[in-house]
C-alpha cells in the first residue's frame, strides 16, 4: 500500500455565513474519500481523513473503561466527531457546535497541516500558539528530547 500524503503547511481561508470553509486545493483529494471532524486538543478542530481517523478511533476505542480519564476522552472525541464531505467547492461544513468548541466566527480561519490530520484554529487562538512555538525553540528542543526526537 503506498504511503499516504503528508498534510502540512498553513493557510488562512473564510468561513461564510452559513458555517461552510473551503479547504486548500492541495488537501482535497486526500479528504476525498471522506473525513471525520472532530473537537481536538488545544481547542482546534481536526479534520482526519478517513483511515487516518479509523486508526485513531481504533487506538481509543482500545483504552481500558475502568480508567475515568480514558473515557473522558472516549466522550470528548466521540460525541463531538462527525462524518464530512467536501462539496463540489471543496468546502466542508462546520456545525454549530464545533464552531462555538473552537471560537470560530464568520470571517478567517486558519488551517494547519498536522502531518494525518488538518487542524482548524480561530486565529486569535493560533497566533499566540504558534508565536509561543516560534519564540522560544529551545523549549520546544527540549521537550522533543524527551519523546525520543
Amino acid at each position: 500500500m503506498a504511503q499516504a500524503s503528508f498534510l502540512t503547511g498553513e493557510f488562512r481561508h473564510a468561513l461564510d455565513d452559513r458555517g461552510r470553509i473551503a479547504i486548500p486545493a492541495r488537501f482535497r483529494a486526500r479528504l476525498g474519500q471522506g473525513a471525520t471532524l472532530a473537537r481536538w486538543l488545544d481547542r482546534c478542530l481536526g479534520v482526519f481523513p478517513s483511515d487516518e481517523w479509523s486508526s485513531l478511533a481504533e487506538k481509543i476505542r482500545g483504552l481500558p473503561r475502568t480508567n475515568p480519564n480514558a473515557r473522558e476522552f472516549v466522550r470528548f472525541m466521540s460525541s463531538g466527531a462527525v462524518d464530512v464531505e467536501l462539496d463540489r467547492q471543496g468546502r466542508l461544513l462546520v456545525p454549530s457546535y464545533l464552531r462555538e468548541y473552537a471560537g470560530l466566527a464568520e470571517g478567517e480561519v486558519v488551517i494547519v497541516g498536522a502531518l494525518d490530520h488538518l487542524e482548524i484554529w480561530a486565529p486569535s487562538a493560533w497566533q499566540p500558539y504558534r508565536a509561543k512555538i516560534e519564540d522560544a525553540p529551545e523549549e520546544l528542543a527540549a521537550h522533543l528530547q524527551d519523546l525520543g526526537i
